[in-house]
């Protein structure tokens, strides 16, 4: 038997009884709380109220992004905490209305603003280049050295194991 199974054990033990009181929920005197929990009140989503919150907050993010010359609006670390503060805006809006984020609304004046903003933003073609042959010599004998290796550590503890029985 393993020296560690009896404390194993005895954590596994004390967790199921914490987990029993909590989910019972004793109070602190030691009885059982009965009250059920009212539902939660829930109501609709106003859209119409949304969409000019979610317009609030894109006003507020063109006029930080106006403090911010046009050349640099490609450049993520110039504008990252306005971006920031623009979706913590909706986002936060969203939940005061009771609507869930993002939602459809939220999603299309956020690419609304990306087409504004960030429409020449795109990166030219990437062209994939070879790396040169020494290094790719190297990235090939790597694995095969390595697989080789294991092979050998195998059918030497397999030997080995055939000697110790």
């Amino acid at each position: 038997m393993d020296t560690c199974e009896p404390a194993v054990l005895k954590l596994l033990v004390v967790g199921v009884l914490v987990n029993a009181l909590m989910m019972r929920g004793l109070s602190a005197a030691g009885r059982v709380n009965i009250e059920p929990i009212p539902p939660k009140q829930t109501t609709a989503c106003n859209e119409s109220r949304l969409q000019w919150e979610v317009e609030v907050c894109g006003e507020d993010f063109k006029q930080d992004m106006a403090h911010i010359d046009p050349q640099y609006w490609c450049n993520l670390t110039y504008f990252i905490s306005e971006y920031h503060f623009f979706t913590l805006c909706t986002e936060n809006r969203s939940h005061i209305l009771q609507c869930y984020w993002p939602n459809p609304l939220v999603e299309g004046y956020i690419i609304h603003i990306h087409k504004h903003f960030f429409s020449n933003c795109t990166m030219p073609q990437v062209v994939w280049v070879d790396p040169p042959d020494d290094m790719l010599v190297i990235l090939i004998l790597i694995p095969i050295f390595l697989t080789f290796a294991m092979i050998a550590l195998v059918v030497w503890c397999s030997r080995r194991s055939d000697i110790l029985a």
